[in-house]
């Protein structure tokens, strides 16, 4: 573990990730807990020591903290939230460094440096130090500068094996002054806390996915691997979760809705991998701050801004990209600019002239801090996809995609651990480009209230509302014959025309006891379309309850509703009628978790959800079902089944998981019951990391997957004058299972005191295996990559 220390004044973060509104603390605020008894001069001599930040003879000094002008403060700086520190790649055994750090007025880390310690550790406790947030030092109630000592201590678990690189730990703060408590002196614990994980969701960090085989450093490409996840076709971005088809999936970036998160034929993420902090898979019974989607949900969260120059980049065979930010107004604001560019159209025209590929992002955030408690924000982000045929000058385009979004934030935090609010408003535009002149667009503007509130007693209120207007102009007829039935039948039930939703939800969080959490929420919708009006009301109920050392049992109800949808996510395009009423899942999962100790983790859960109303075109349909009548279909369906989850963090030496799913979906048309049609029982992925020492690692991941069924016309069915027959597929067995095989080989070299470059070797499907979907061998569709990356 890494351990942090002031003088003085313990800590301990669960999480150590700055809170989403309060750009200067973390939501929950900090629990002080005085361990030496309950005296107001015992408290007076914490702080005393907390300000002192040094330690003379072994014994501490009080003393206030010295200000960047040289006077002395009132009230010492108060840490408030840390990042998640990564050990040093190849470091091993125990260190210890001692980092004197300037807290500017509004609370974020200036200058830092080290007073003690050795390298690589020294480099490590640098570079964490520039995300570290205070509450600054007053005088008079007033914000001023103050510098500080801290003590980062860097630990093995006791569970590692000799020479067992230490892992990325949780964050922990004590009393030291030169690095170490004073003996027999009187001690204070404060327990810095940031935001705990909601029951039921799966989180993955940046630094994690980073190490994953076959996800390409991409945070958002790892969902595939997580359980509860069905796949539509290998290496794709389209996936069932839970039974839910691709279209009940919903996008999240920091709580802004997108189209979809990977470019077009097997590309990256449409973010660059170094905006985000982590993401969230929520399978079901997700919060109430999500709606509007009947299936699952994947949110991303970004990194909070930081002060200081910092950036990294990376250069591939078919794309590069690069993030940068730095500061300004001394430190007040911040601007970072991002974004990647591929050149694979180059190198697909070597092996086909006619063919050209193109996809780019980029993302503009720019903040500034108003106040210790306020912050304005503007962040911008978008992305560009074509693929298609060139004729002389001109591109006949088979498939084009584009959106773009620009969010303005204000976030203010109230009184230390008293939450915060976030008021923002969005603006989009969504497009699509078929053959034939065919597109569809979609501009967007929403709005959004967010509330955070402690109401005490180990409760906190979360609360909001929402709107959002989606503007749709769509011609999917072009060149085509405007008489032709199937073409009238399509732009009648995807028609240009103007959505409005409005959404007000609530939830608490409550803690009952230590260890315990119990959400319950409360979430209604209102829908207008083409006309025609729906409402919905989501009650949800989560909860995560310990059960004895390291065993927690977690609990997820909810129901969710959705207007009807596309097979999958396209921009621009949305079905929308509501004269068949909105979607609705009903979804239910229970489960155990238990921590086995050296940074391993295994969890089981059940899971049961029940669809009403489905717009599933996909799963229902077969091959000769008219195309207009597909789309317009309801079904009714069901999934269940089994999830197991077994994982150690990839970032310590020797790291891996292993995720297994066995589930059974089903549709029903009319009387007619069966096997959706991507629905398959078995889907395994396990990955395994290890580090080879001085600078390199190597990782395999494998993916093992029962086939879907095989649909099939029946005969009889085709007889003149034979009675029509239903729309579901017949299935006739199953396809062959599917098995793909990804490598990953990484040499990294440390440049400076916290600059990096790595050499990455990557293959997805190396093995280059075929599947099998409607009967015929497809692929093998196989990415592999060579590239460099580096940071600061």
């Amino acid at each position: 573990m890494v351990h942090f220390a002031r003088a003085g004044l313990a800590a301990q973060s669960s999480r150590g990730v700055a809170g989403r509104f309060n750009p200067l603390q973390n939501r929950s605020g900090a629990k002080y807990s005085a361990l030496w008894g309950r005296g107001a001069r015992w408290r007076a001599a914490a702080c005393a020591l907390a300000a002192s930040g040094a330690l003379r003879g072994g014994v501490a000094r009080a003393a206030e903290p010295a200000a960047a002008g040289g006077a002395g403060a009132a009230l010492p700086p108060r840490l408030l939230s840390s990042p998640e520190i990564a050990s040093p790649p190849g470091a091993e055994g125990a260190a210890s460094v001692v980092l004197e750090v300037v807290v500017r007025a509004d609370g974020t880390a200036g200058e830092a440096r080290a007073v003690e310690g050795a390298e690589p550790f020294v480099a490590a406790a640098l570079a964490a130090a520039r995300g570290f947030r205070f509450e600054p030092a007053s005088r008079a109630g007033a914000p001023v500068a103050a510098r500080v000592r801290l003590a980062v201590s860097f630990r093995p678990p006791p569970e590692a094996a000799a020479g067992e690189a230490a892992p990325a730990p949780q964050v922990s703060t004590g009393a030291a002054g030169a690095g170490a408590p004073a003996r027999g002196g009187p001690r204070a614990e404060v327990r810095v806390r940031g935001q705990r994980a909601a029951p039921a969701v799966t989180s993955l960090s940046r630094a994690e996915v980073r190490q994953l085989p076959g996800a390409f450093g991409d945070p958002f490409r790892a969902i595939e691997a997580m359980p509860g996840v069905t796949p539509i076709f290998s290496g794709l971005p389209y996936f069932y979760v839970r039974g839910a088809p691709p279209g009940n999936v919903g996008y999240f970036l920091d709580g802004v809705r997108v189209p979809y998160l990977y470019h077009v034929a097997l590309g990256p993420s449409v973010v660059h991998p170094g905006l985000i902090e982590r993401v969230d898979l929520y399978p079901g019974g997700y919060p109430a701050r999500f709606g509007r989607f009947a299936g699952g949900v994947v949110a991303g969260e970004t990194a909070p801004p930081r002060p200081e120059w910092h950036g990294e980049g990376n250069v591939r065979v078919f794309d590069a990209g690069a993030l940068v930010e730095a500061p300004f107004a001394g430190g007040r604001g911040t601007a970072l600019v991002g974004g990647r560019y591929s050149y694979a159209a180059a190198a697909i025209s070597l092996l086909s002239p006619d063919t050209t590929l193109d996809y780019r992002d980029y993302q503009v955030r720019v903040s500034y801090a108003l106040g210790p408690r306020d912050r304005v924000s503007l962040f911008s982000f978008g992305a560009y996809d074509l693929v298609g045929e060139r004729e002389g000058d001109e591109v006949d385009v088979a498939f084009g995609a584009e959106f773009y979004r620009l969010d303005l934030r204000h976030d203010h935090a109230f009184e230390p651990g008293g939450g915060g609010m976030r008021t923002a408003l969005t603006l989009g535009f969504d497009q699509s480009r078929l053959p034939d002149e065919r597109n569809a667009r979609d501009h967007v503007l929403g709005a959004r209230v967010e509330l955070e509130r402690p109401l005490g007693g180990g409760v906190e209120l979360r609360a909001g509302v929402d709107a959002m207007v989606d503007d749709y102009e769509v011609d999917l007829v072009g060149y085509a014959d405007p008489f032709d039935a199937r073409n009238s039948e399509l732009r009648e039930l995807i028609p240009t025309r103007t959505d409005v939703a409005f959404g007000a939800r609530a939830d608490l969080v409550w803690r009952p006891w230590p260890g315990a959490q119990v959400v319950p929420g409360l979430r209604a919708d209102v829908f207008r379309s083409g006309g025609e009006g729906a409402v919905a009301a989501d009650p949800r109920l989560a909860a995560s309850l310990p059960l004895g050392r390291g065993l927690r049992a977690v609990h997820a109800f909810g129901l969710a509703h959705q207007v009807p949808s596309f097979v999958v996510p396209v921009p621009g395009l949305g079905i929308g009628r509501l004269s068949g009423g909105l979607q609705r899942s009903l979804q239910a999962s229970s489960g155990l978790e238990v921590d086995l100790g050296g940074g391993t983790s295994a969890s089981g859960t059940v899971f049961k959800n029940a669809f009403f109303a489905m717009s599933d075109a996909a799963g229902t349909t077969r091959a000769n079902d008219d195309e207009g009548a597909a789309f317009g279909a309801r079904a009714l369906g069901s999934a269940y089944g089994l999830e197991l989850f077994l994982r150690r963090r990839l970032t310590g030496r020797l790291g891996g998981f292993v995720t297994y799913t066995l589930s059974r979906t089903t549709r029903s048309l009319g009387r007619e019951t069966f096997p959706a049609t991507f629905d398959r029982t078995h889907v395994l992925n396990a990955a395994l990391a290890y580090g080879l020492g001085r600078g390199w690692r190597a990782g395999t991941r494998v993916v093992v997957y029962t086939g879907i069924p095989r649909a099939t016309s029946d005969p009889d069915d085709e007889r003149p004058g034979a009675p029509a027959a239903p729309p579901g597929p017949r299935a006739r067995g199953r396809e062959p299972p599917f098995f793909r095989l990804d490598l990953r080989l990484e040499k990294r070299w440390d440049v400076g005191r916290a600059g990096w470059v790595s050499l990455v070797i990557e293959a997805l499907n190396a093995t280059l295996n075929r599947e099998f979907v409607g009967g015929e061998r497809l692929g093998p569709i196989s990415v592999p990559s060579v590239g460099v990356e580096g940071g600061l």
